[in-house]
């Protein structure tokens, strides 16, 4: 009885110390924060980079089995803004992982969309999932805005 009471308390002082151990951290660090088992679909930041997998999304969350949309919150607000403009017109919630364990390396994770419980997809990656979809980024960007003084006498 002393041995038990002893590794308890032991085990609460390792806790407060260390803190709560996790499950399977690393695989958690890959998928920003969620399991793997969990994930329906992923964007890496070189993925980001090459095309707007916005619509993408979109069709992943009208599926209504992933409704949980992880970003990257390290990268820039432009790069991520159509996904949360995504996520928001498909009624999921978003979070921004900030942590730094986070990195913004060209492998890394920049978008997760997953499940509150378990749903074992195969493939998760967006290139694999909808490989139909291509939009190259240069066909998506918006056309300069224009001044106040250029709008006033350059209109045609």
């Amino acid at each position: 009885m002393a041995n038990e009471e002893k590794s308890a308390v032991d085990q609460r002082l390792q806790n407060a110390v260390y803190g709560t151990p996790k499950i399977n951290p690393d695989e958690q660090r890959r998928y920003l924060g969620t399991f793997r088992e969990r994930v329906c679909l992923t964007i890496s930041v070189a993925q980001l980079g090459e095309r707007d997998w916005s619509d993408a999304l979109r069709l992943e969350l009208k599926k209504g089995i992933g409704k949980l949309v992880f970003l990257n919150g390290n990268l820039d607000d432009e790069q991520l803004r159509p996904y949360m403009r995504a996520a928001v017109q498909e009624h999921a919630s978003f979070t921004l992982k900030t942590d730094p364990e986070f990195s913004t390396a060209p492998e890394k994770l920049a978008v997760v969309v997953a499940a509150k419980t378990a749903v074992y997809q195969s493939p998760v990656d967006v290139a694999k999932h909808y490989p139909n979809l291509s939009n190259p980024v240069s066909q998506v960007k918006s056309p300069a805005k224009q001044g106040f003084w250029q709008r006033l006498f350059h209109s045609r």
